[in-house]
């Protein structure tokens, strides 16, 4: 399952990949945009968490459909390139002038959130650019083949179908995998290659990733400041990933109910807590609160509270669709878009969800479904926490 949330992350999960201060710089990227309206533009952007950083925006040229911006940035690395909110490309921004085509608007009666691949025209880092980007767009169009036929087979249970996708969908995520370790094997010698670098888990590829810094890192300053940056990140990421283990104490952080009185998880301490990160615009986190609804119907009085915590950029879209969903707990909401918690607590997608226990340690986490029940109950219990275990499927659970 955790490459189906690789494909579904926020936009944020478009990677920004830290790079070293420099003077103030600046590319140009133009293009054309073959489908638009008359308040069409073309912005770049920088992603820390939900929020996201304007770099420079153009409209497009009304009568000839060309966009041409100016685009100054004081860290080289990746960035998003979106066009009118209809289609995003990653770029690496460094010293290489860009030209992007878009299609533009969708012209489709029936509009589904399925954009085409975006070729970039730009030097050596862009064309590594345009293979991981074009990985990440079959990957995308693999997990929606994926889900369709799952939903069309046939299944003993419902715990077979779900088994059976969550294998489809890391099947995928191993594949992306494999093509990242070929990506960063054979261009190490221009620096996007961090952006492959850093999708891959470095403990299981720690060889080839080190073998790969080492010769990227000999090559110039620059290169050496971004891998510098990135073994820095790397160790922060390790002592954060240690203190999200089950087991450990919930990392503490503050929220804001709808009176703008302050939560926070150790307020909760002595009970079991179901923690959950969600968004107003996220339709799986939504999709999630009826079960939640009959989770705290059924725990409200036996000792078990429930706090839902919005990642909303704007305060206005938490509170419109919290009165909409009606949740009879706990609601809070975080000011930067989640980026504090999401680095916190190590997600990317959502809902995440997590179990705290009585004593305020992590019990279970990322739990969905019945998932959630069977943690809050064995957490009443006193039953030893543990990890999530991977599930194996075998193929004879389905039929066409």
């Amino acid at each position: 399952m955790k490459r189906f949330m690789q494909y579904l992350m926020l936009p944020i999960l478009l990677l920004h990949v830290s790079a070293f201060a420099i003077a103030q710089h600046s590319i140009t990227i133009k293009g054309h945009v073959k489908f638009i309206d008359e308040t069409f533009k073309v912005g770049v952007y920088r992603y820390s968490g939900t929020i996201k950083k304007l770099l420079a925006e153009a409209p497009v040229n009304q009568t000839d459909h060309t966009y041409q911006l100016t685009v100054p940035f004081d860290e080289i690395g990746e960035a998003t390139v979106n066009c009118g909110g209809w289609q995003d490309v990653s770029v690496w921004l460094e010293d290489e002038n860009l030209d992007v085509d878009f299609r533009g608007l969708d012209t489709a009666r029936i509009k589904i959130k399925n954009p085409p691949y975006v070729y970039i025209r730009g030097g050596r880092n862009n064309q590594l650019m345009n293979d991981i980007n074009f990985l990440s767009y079959r990957s995308y169009q693999s997990m929606i083949a994926y889900s369709q036929i799952s939903y069309r087979a046939k299944f003993a249970d419902e715990e077979n179908k779900k088994t059976l996708t969550n294998a489809l969908y890391d099947y995928n995520g191993n594949n992306a995998d494999a093509y990242y370790r070929y990506f960063v094997e054979h261009f190490s010698d221009r620096n996007s290659v961090m952006v492959a670098v850093s999708r891959l888990p470095y403990d299981e590829n720690k060889e080839l990733i080190e073998r790969t810094l080492s010769r990227l890192e000999a090559q110039s300053a620059s290169s050496k400041m971004l891998v510098d940056k990135f073994r820095a990140g790397m160790r922060e990421a390790k002592q954060r990933q240690e203190s999200m283990k089950v087991g450990a104490v919930a990392p503490p952080f503050e929220c804001k109910d709808a009176k703008g009185k302050t939560m926070k998880p150790s307020d909760f301490k002595g009970k079991v807590l179901v923690l959950d990160f969600w968004a107003s615009w996220c339709g799986p986190c939504r999709a999630e609160i009826p079960n939640l609804k009959n989770i705290y119907a059924e725990y409200k009085d036996k000792g078990v509270e429930f706090l839902s915590v919005s990642i909303d950029a704007k305060k206005d879209a938490w509170t419109k669709a919290m009165n909409e969903e009606k949740m009879p707990w706990k609601q809070g909401w975080v000011a930067d878009g989640g980026a504090h918690v999401m680095d916190l607590y190590q997600f990317g997608g959502i809902p995440f969800i997590l179990v705290i226990d009585k004593e305020g340690n992590i019990y279970r986490k990322n739990v969905r479904g019945e998932e959630i029940r069977t943690a809050v109950s064995e957490a009443l219990a006193g039953k030893k926490s543990a990890e999530k275990k991977q599930v194996s499927i075998s193929m004879g659970a389905m039929s066409m």
